[in-house]
């Protein structure tokens, strides 16, 4: 083995530990090979100097001091040494407990004035023995004590008019370097654009971002476009060498990402022209829970599947950049109006929605300021979430429901409804029309003057009213209110643009949507069936025509296109039992399990 130099005063010592390393290992290395690679490692001469310049704690704990040590002698050995130190640091192994002796007196105490079983007897036996607590002694003394090296300063003598120049060997497999470049306005050199937490170039502590990038495997890239370089990198399998000039600009220590969104919409980076790097993004779908793990760049922000067992984040379009693109290609949908139906069901919700045929439009109001997704939910991109638990005491979640006409919503409600009268409620609806002689007031209706109707839609009473017949008919929030009050299931079917303005810390909406089987589907499963004309007061049923079939497919896709992003659960009404059995399972789990809901909805 080459000799180690050894240093004056303080190094004598380090340098002392380093050469008897190999020795000290010899009785654990398994083949000669590995022998041979450590007595070399220990004797790289790069590592003399990096030992003689550097404090070591410092080089362990941050990658950005790191630069600073390896000026003019870094190279590939000591960068695999510092990657697997690096490592081993980060497994933060302490100590559980500090007082392990004082505990064990402590459960000698508790188990004495219990009725003595054999067992206890045999436990109180083994704590009394002295050597178990000679040995319990002297694990509290070892766990109370740092084992930190004490090294000595940087020396004064190190050339900073020199540039610094980083040669490193990173090792990457199938997955992206994780690292995007870019061309420097001002000095036109290629730099480190950002670093992809958790990415092969982040685990490293090599590479940072201002970074500049000389050499890819020995082949200059001054001369290159940064697409052909990183074409280069992504054609590179196994360890690839770099040679970067450090930045000189200090980097912000790292922080976890705590903060959580629910995505709005479908993402594929391959799709997406103007992301930095293909390799770097990340895809979801609409529904997802991602963490967010840097927000540094206003465009590209860096985020990960939540309880993704890989670390690395990839690169997703910010919620400002995202809703930009969106205003400026989105084009405009309008839905069309529902139909008003009645159901003769004593105490049982009716929907008031009005025909495609007549010409008065149903409205809804609702003073939204509480609501912090009304001003952004026409362009729908990502909203923070948290995960929130049902507790005991709490009121029920107001649980909403949406579908087309003719998909079966109302004979769903009904099932549940009939399923447990005592758990589940729904809403009195308003309404301006004279009481008939079999009807009682707070029953079939809430029947009140049309001034005072008019009153209440101007104090955003209503979340959702229309005319008929010149006849007003509306759901109230104190309606919910009531019916939540009595601790019970609010089911409660309204239009789904109303969906967003329910979407309160008050209410915490699950908004569940039923959506039609195929055409061909409807054709087969409701040949037979009827559907409630829009007649308020003589109502009938009438077979479901083509016409029907197809308006409720085209209805429920505008729907799901317009107001999907806002639906909890969909489910597809192709046998009416089987969606009530999932119906009924949804309810059970929403009532004990966690769900991830707006964080404004953890708190008022």
């Amino acid at each position: 083995m080459p000799a180690l130099s050894t240093g004056s005063g303080s190094d004598t010592g380090l340098y002392e530990l380093l050469a008897a390393l190999p020795a000290q290992l010899q009785p654990h290395v398994d083949s000669q090979e590995d022998l041979t690679f450590l007595w070399d490692m220990f004797g790289e001469k790069s590592l003399h100097s990096l030992v003689k310049t550097s404090d070591m704690k410092s080089l362990l704990s941050r990658g950005g001091d790191f630069e600073l040590w390896s000026h003019r002698f870094f190279s590939a050995p000591v960068a695999q040494i510092h990657e697997k130190l690096h490592y081993y640091e980060k497994q933060n192994l302490v100590p559980i407990l500090h007082g392990a002796a004082a505990l064990a007196d402590d459960l000698v105490e508790e188990l004495q004035s219990k009725p003595l079983s054999s067992e206890i007897r045999e436990l109180l036996k083994l704590l009394s023995k002295p050597n178990l607590k000679a040995l319990l002694s002297v694990h509290d003394t070892v766990a109370q004590k740092n084992y930190d090296p004490v090294l000595p300063p940087m020396p004064d003598d190190i050339d900073e008019e020199e540039d610094s120049v980083k040669i490193i060997r990173l090792v990457k497999n199938r997955e992206p370097l994780g690292a995007t470049i870019k061309r420097d306005e001002h000095s036109g050199a290629i730099v480190v654009a950002r670093i992809m937490r958790g990415g092969a170039a982040d685990r490293s502590g090599l590479i940072h971002v201002g970074d500049e990038l000389r050499e890819v495997n020995g082949i200059p890239v001054d001369d290159k476009k940064p697409e052909e370089i990183i074409h280069i990198l992504a054609q590179s399998q196994g360890a690839i060498t770099f040679k970067i000039i450090p930045s000189v600009k200090e980097e912000m220590p790292v922080k976890e990402g705590k903060m959580f969104i629910r995505a709005l919409f479908d993402y594929d980076p391959n799709e997406d022209k103007a992301i930095p790097c293909k390799e770097a993004g990340l895809a979801f779908r609409k529904g997802d829970i991602l963490q967010i793990m840097s927000q540094d760049d206003a465009t590209w922000w860096q985020a990960k599947h939540e309880g993704d067992a890989n670390p690395r984040a990839g690169l997703i379009p910010s919620k400002q950049f995202q809703e930009r693109r969106f205003a400026l290609r989105r084009p405009e949908v309008q839905i069309q109006p529902l139909k008003i139906s009645n159901r003769k069901s004593s105490g049982f919700r009716r929907s008031f929605r009005l025909s495609r045929k007549d010409k008065k439009t149903n409205k809804s109001m609702y003073e939204c300021k509480k609501s912090d997704q009304y001003d952004t939910a026409d362009i729908p991109t990502y909203e923070e979430v948290a995960k929130y638990r049902r507790q005991p005491n709490d009121k029920y979640r107001l649980v909403v429901l949406v579908g087309p006409v003719g998909v079966g919503l109302n004979e769903l409600k009904r099932k549940l409804l009939i399923s447990d009268t005592q758990h589940y409620g729904v809403t009195v609806p308003h309404t301006t029309r004279p009481r008939r002689s079999q009807e009682s007031d707070g029953v079939e209706y809430i029947f009140i003057s049309k001034h005072l109707f008019e009153t209440d839609v101007q104090n955003n009473k209503f979340i959702e009213y229309g005319e008929y017949k010149n006849n007003y008919y509306g759901t109230s929030l104190d309606s919910i209110r009531s019916v939540l009050a009595k601790n019970k299931v609010c089911l409660l079917d309204v239009q789904p643009h109303t969906v967003k303005h329910l979407r309160t810390y008050e209410f915490k909406p699950f908004v569940i949507f039923i959506k039609p089987p195929s055409l061909e589907r409807l054709r087969e499963t409701r040949k037979n069936a009827k559907i409630i004309s829009s007649k308020d007061d003589k109502g009938t049923a009438k077979p479901f025509t083509e016409e029907d079939f197809q308006e409720m497919i085209k209805s429920a896709h505008v729907m799901e296109s317009q107001y999907g992003h806002l639906f909890d659960k969909v489910i597809v009404n192709d046998d009416l039992a089987t969606a009530y059995s999932e119906l009924k399972t949804t309810f059970d789990r929403l009532e004990t399990e966690t769900f991830w809901v707006p964080v404004s909805w953890l708190h008022s």
